[in-house]
């Protein structure tokens, strides 16, 4: 008899940190800088990421410490539901938060960690840091590659 994945069993809250952490595809997408239309409520992703992503490999320089060392860098695991919208549609803290499973490429599910490039959902070599930007400028920034 198969027993179901932890991500079908357990809340968000119920996780452990591994398991937790584990949900992460490692894509990227929420290193981006964002723009909300206030009235709305659409979000904007840019091709603009936090000074701590390393560009090549789509990854934190500074994980652990992230928190501490970049003002704005959210903290996922205390989000809201509302912050949680904010994050690409194929996250899966927001699609298990929204009641959805995770995306076929997933990670879990391939048991392949490339599935995220493959599937074009990285932003590994596709961004430019925001210290080689001016940030007033960030519409001109904006991308279309995430289906936020």
């Amino acid at each position: 008899m198969r027993t179901a994945p932890f991500w079908e069993t357990k809340s968000l809250r119920e996780m452990t940190d591994r398991e937790w952490e584990s949900l992460c595809d490692g894509c990227g997408q929420c290193c981006l800088h964002k723009l909300i239309n206030e009235e709305t409520a659409d979000v904007f992703y840019t091709r603009v990421a936090c000074r701590l992503l390393d560009a090549e490999t789509g990854r934190c320089t500074r994980y652990e410490e992230r928190l501490s060392v970049v003002e704005d860098c959210l903290d996922v695991r205390r989000m809201s539901a509302v912050e949680l919208a904010w994050m690409p549609k194929t996250c899966a803290y927001r699609r298990l938060n929204e009641g959805k499973p995770l995306p076929a490429w997933h990670p879990l599910l391939t048991h392949d960690p490339r599935s995220v490039t493959t599937a074009g959902q990285a932003v590994a070599r596709r961004t430019v840091s925001e210290n080689a930007v001016d940030l007033d400028q960030l519409e001109d920034e904006i991308i279309e590659w995430i289906d936020a």
